[in-house]
């Protein structure tokens, strides 16, 4: 066997989100992709990059890589159900005012479809289905550059106020 190695790097997220203060969610989403503002580790972990954020809707993209494989050969269901958490909750995010934060309660998927290497890019919408005041809800569906979708998610968020 081969070893394959790795390696990423990422900045200390106390100090970015201490710059964060006073932005709205929108535009951090917008900061990330124009690099103004840097990703959260976790997108630089398992490189994944937004590329899309309107008000109620982002879009993520990723390449399906060895390290994103379980022990049968196919990319976890645990990259998925991130990947879909990801869009969902940033899609959230994309809504809400300065001083005003999101966690989320829950999350539903669906997986409809194995992807591999030989799958290629793939990307993941998320958009916002309902925005109350305590909380949203949001779906999320994974579909390869062709259109075909491999997976799909709704998630509940709880608003956090101040």
């Amino acid at each position: 066997m081969t070893a394959r190695e790795r390696t990423h790097h990422w900045q200390d997220p106390h100090a970015v989100a201490a710059e964060l203060v006073g932005r709205d969610g929108l535009t951090v989403l917008r900061g990330w992709i124009d690099g103004t503002i840097p990703g959260p580790p976790l997108v630089e972990t398992i490189g994944l990059r937004l590329v899309e954020a309107d008000a109620g809707r982002v879009v993520f993209e990723f390449t399906p890589a060895e390290f994103h494989y379980n022990a049968l050969g196919g990319v976890h269901g645990g990259i998925y159900a991130t990947v879909l958490d990801s869009a969902a909750g940033c899609a959230v995010h994309s809504m809400l005012p300065a001083g005003v934060g999101y966690t989320s309660l829950d999350l539903t998927t669906k997986f409809l479809g194995r992807i591999t290497l030989d799958t290629g890019p793939m990307r993941c919408t998320g958009t916002v289905l309902h925005l109350g005041g305590r909380t949203a809800l949001a779906q999320a569906e994974l579909r390869d550059t062709a259109g075909r979708q491999y997976a799909h998610a709704t998630s509940s968020a709880l608003i956090l106020r101040g």
